[in-house]
């Protein structure tokens, strides 16, 4: 009888921690709007994971020219303006010359790659950033930009992807800023 109970109190506790990570997630999603004449649009969700510190980046984008095109995290949550140029820089708390994911600085997002219809699905990992509201490295109220060339993934600070073509805001809904 102690072998039974030891063995389902085995299975209750390990499936306890195999579920309990779930619990340990928070999300905020970007509705991305169109922006200097483009049909550029879609949406993007920010996932926290409380256990492993990342965040997972994942959406849908639509509507843009089939190729690699520059993805980026912006400075301030505000849209207002149709060139997307009120989102102001790249968001670079580390003061980081611009680069690859990874290797660059926090708002260096690289490329999103478009397919045949104008679609690009969006799925990375983002480390050393939160979507805690009052964390100092939080993406909260922050822009996300799609540009309308490829990041070269080197020149500073922008990465020469060219114009704005859709703009968000971490953590809003649409046509609201921060």
């Amino acid at each position: 009888m102690k072998a039974v109970l030891s063995v389902t109190a085995c299975a209750l506790l390990l499936s306890a921690c195999a579920t309990s990570h779930e619990v340990w997630t928070t999300s905020v999603t970007s509705v991305l709007e169109p922006r200097s004449g483009s049909n550029v649009h879609g949406t993007v969700k920010f996932t926290q994971d409380w256990y492993f510190g990342e965040v997972l980046v994942t959406g849908e984008v639509w509507g843009h020219a089939r190729g690699s095109k520059g993805f980026h995290i912006h400075e301030k949550g505000d849209c207002s303006d149709p060139k997307g140029m009120s989102t102001g820089g790249h968001y670079n708390p580390g003061n980081v010359k611009h680069g690859a994911p990874g290797s660059g600085h926090a708002g260096d997002l690289g490329n999103l790659v478009f397919d045949d219809s104008g679609k690009a699905t969006i799925k990375m990992k983002l480390s050393g950033v939160s979507i805690r509201k009052d964390a100092s490295n939080t993406l909260i109220g922050r822009g996300i930009i799609v540009h309308a060339d490829q990041d070269d993934l080197k020149t500073d600070p922008t990465g020469n992807a060219g114009g704005r073509v859709a703009c968000g805001v971490i953590g809003a809904p649409a046509g609201l800023t921060y």
